[in-house]
């Protein structure tokens, strides 16, 4: 299988800048701001989520990554090169997977990645061993000699992703690479994902299936209306808000007076029973007060504890707060 190569006339300290770094990203179509003065950052070898509604500047950022499209003003740097004036480094050192992509449906698999392994001036020798290793990647060795018309959307997607990976780049630009697919083929993608990232790729993915990027990234980006809502840690985004905190407390069985105990912590600023009983939901001041305190509390007042962690507030919901209702667009 192979491995992401050492760069040629990679300068001293270029090993320490980020994947991406987008700074003060402008760009206008007509009359219409698409984007906004966005800056926001990847790290290297990380799966970064890049998520927002439709018309939210997702697909007009990953052409200007992908040195397909130039930026009104701003600059947008690979790996330390400026996508615009160094775009011919930067396309050797990307794969870009769009949303809507064409395949040559009278080729075969094989014949597919051979002309896109020549187009990037890989030799016959070595053209026939990258193609057996994305194959194996992708597990779509078995259907190599098979025209690519009868193949179903799931397997025609992972022929795409083989086709950005015969050039062994180190960042994927992915634009929406599980839209239509089944949940079995959005999950075989998504173990992919994975795998590249273990074998130090980064990847950069667009997407609208918010509870997948949870579960698959480490990083994220929300933007809205071409401007960047957040973009930091998934634990971060998940987690925190602010200065206070969101627990939840499972008891192992109904105890009134835990509520009151609760209430009386100082910094506690909520408590909410759920329905599916005995479960609690708590806020507090995590500068007036901690986990221990209040655990100390719900002991004292003499109920048995089954689980006390943070309530991890879900992408959707997060989504949901940064993004604003209306009219795309």
């Amino acid at each position: 299988m192979f491995s992401v190569p050492a760069a040629k006339g990679i300068l001293m300290g270029e090993n320490e800048r980020p994947a991406i770094e987008a700074r003060s990203l402008t760009h206008n179509f007509k009359n219409i701001r698409a984007l906004d003065r966005m800056s926001f950052r990847v790290e290297r070898r990380s799966i970064h989520g890049f998520v927002g509604p439709n018309g939210a500047g997702k697909t007009t950022t990953l052409k200007i990554l992908a040195t397909l499209l130039r930026p009104l003003s701003g600059r947008a740097l690979v790996f330390g090169s400026d996508v615009v004036t160094q775009y011919k480094v930067v396309r050797m050192r990307i794969g870009f997977m769009p949303d809507h992509f064409s395949v040559y449906r009278q080729m075969t698999v094989f014949e597919y990645l051979d002309f896109f392994a020549a187009a990037y001036g890989l030799s016959l020798r070595k053209r026939d061993g990258v193609i057996k290793d994305v194959l194996a990647l992708t597990d779509m060795a078995s259907w190599q000699d098979q025209y690519i018309k009868r193949l179903s959307r799931g397997m025609q997607q992972r022929v795409s992703l083989a086709r950005v990976l015969v050039h062994d780049p180190e960042l994927l630009l992915l634009d929406e690479p599980a839209s239509g697919l089944d949940p079995r083929a959005r999950i075989e993608l998504m173990e992919i994902l994975r795998e590249l990232r273990r074998m130090g790729k980064t990847i950069f993915i667009s997407s609208h299936i918010l509870s997948e990027l949870a579960m698959l990234c480490d990083s994220v980006t929300i933007i809205d209306r071409g401007v960047v809502k957040y973009s930091g840690s998934m634990k971060e985004l998940t987690t925190a808000q602010g200065d206070v905190c969101c627990y939840a407390l499972v008891l192992s069985c109904e105890h009134a007076p835990v509520e009151e105990a609760l209430r009386k912590v100082s910094g506690v600023t909520e408590v909410k029973k759920a329905e599916e009983a005995p479960r609690y939901t708590l806020a507090f001041n995590r500068e007036e007060t901690d986990t221990s305190a209040i655990l100390q509390a719900v002991l004292a007042s003499g109920a048995q504890v089954v689980s006390f962690q943070e309530d991890v507030k879900h992408l959707d919901e997060a989504f949901m707060d940064l993004t604003e209702p209306g009219v795309r667009r």
